[in-house]
């Protein structure tokens, strides 16, 4: 069974904050110490910049650079280090997707198909790409218990669709979407698919092959690692067929000043000096994530999730938004009179970390005929008595405010 006490031995942070209920994991997770380590190491005994230097340094630097690729590649289960382009994020990757692959296969007439609880970073690419190119955008809808309609979405596919953006787990309603379902249905009409995997890759076990999914796209920082890199996974032959995103050194072949060709992919899409010590970073908690059982973190997940949508249901004048049955450990709700931000500070001061407003989801909160929520978001290393102090601050705010 997943030990949270002993795995939260390992972030230094909670060393620092001992009482500190992080629920904000959702946002950002907090950094165990061998990533920290790592990071640390590469900028004091380290430090080069990668692919031009022969000097020790550099090639070393390289050489784990180029290493994290395959460690990636085993931890969402893609075919080869090839098919991994590291980029800032998953909104980068997104938009990279967006601009070099479907854009210039987008004719005016055409669709793009996203879903009802989709970060505005996998709604506003697409939007924009079908501005530009006179398309049209389709929205899988949603319930009032916040699972997507798949009878709608299968006959929402059709001819005129070329693409389909998914998220996997939302990151507002916990939601876990039935990817590689809804990615079947998709192939059956040949329209490639992206999974925002922002919210699942830390927690959930990922196969991208045995998906069969086109794209996946998620960001370090959200699963345990730094900020400021992510990774964008795409099938070789898209890859191949896509040109580069943004130009400038190190993603080039040949360059004169009547033409210029460019390296193959991944390089191809990047462009300039990466982030190298980020890149380290990221293969280290892609080691640490494959050191844990992802059964027993979804096991662990379930039962959080379930203590703290019960604990909440016994709080009058709460609102828990979104109640899908298959769903992971973030909780969304509402106080009745008490505006969400309000909420936040004051669980702040009983050292409970939340997230408060529309979470990168409005069109999620027009559903619902709100302005925004505040979200508990738990973890591996969050504990049974984190949904304590969570619910007894909540009823203490209830009380105040009701007075």
């Amino acid at each position: 069974m997943l030990d949270p006490a002993k795995i939260r031995q390992q972030f230094p942070i909670f060393s620092h904050y001992p009482k500190l209920a992080y629920l904000d994991n959702a946002a950002t997770t907090q950094k165990p110490k061998a990533v920290i380590e790592t990071i640390t190491n590469f900028y004091e005994k380290g430090n080069a910049n990668i692919h031009r230097g022969v000097y020790e340094l550099a090639v070393r630097a390289t050489q784990q650079y180029e290493a994290v690729r395959q460690k990636v590649a085993g931890l969402i289960g893609a075919p080869k280090p090839e098919t991994i382009v590291y980029t800032t994020g998953t909104t980068a990757g997104i938009n990279l997707v967006a601009q070099s692959f479907l854009e210039p296969r987008l004719q005016s007439g055409d669709e793009v198909i996203i879903s009802y609880m989709e970060h505005h970073a996998n709604l506003i690419p697409w939007q924009m790409a079908c501005q530009r190119q006179g398309a049209s955008l389709r929205v899988i809808p949603m319930n009032e218990h916040g699972v997507l309609d798949l009878s709608a979405y299968r006959e929402m596919l059709s001819s005129r669709t070329r693409m389909v953006a998914l998220v996997h787990v939302s990151n507002t309603l916990g939601t876990i979407n039935p990817v590689e379902e809804m990615i079947a249905m998709a192939h059956e009409q040949g329209v490639p698919v992206l999974v925002d995997g922002a919210q699942s890759v830390a927690h959930f076990p990922i196969d991208v092959q045995a998906w069969d999914a086109d794209f996946f796209v998620f960001s370090g920082h959200k699963m345990f690692g730094p900020t400021g890199v992510g990774i964008l996974y795409g099938k070789e032959e898209h890859l191949a067929a896509m040109p580069p995103y943004q130009f400038g050194g190190d993603m080039i072949r040949d360059v004169a000043f009547e033409e210029t060709t460019f390296a193959e992919a991944p390089q191809r899409f990047e462009a300039g000096t990466t982030p190298i010590a980020g890149v380290i970073g990221l293969g280290a908690a892609a080691d640490f994530l494959q050191g844990l059982d992802k059964t027993e973190i979804q096991a662990h997940l379930k039962q959080l999730g379930h203590a703290a949508r019960e604990a909440l249901a016994r709080i009058d004048g709460l609102r828990v938004i979104g109640n899908a049955e298959n769903a992971t450990a973030i909780v969304s709700f509402v106080m009745e009179n008490v505006h969400p931000h309000d909420v936040a500070t004051f669980l702040a001061e009983d050292q409970v970390a939340v997230r408060a407003g529309h979470h990168c989801t409005q069109p999620i909160m027009d559903f619902f005929e709100i302005a925004g929520t505040t979200r508990a978001s738990f973890s591996i290393y969050n504990e049974q008595w984190e949904v304590e102090q969570l619910a007894e601050s909540l009823a203490r705010i209830q009380k105040f405010f009701s007075v």
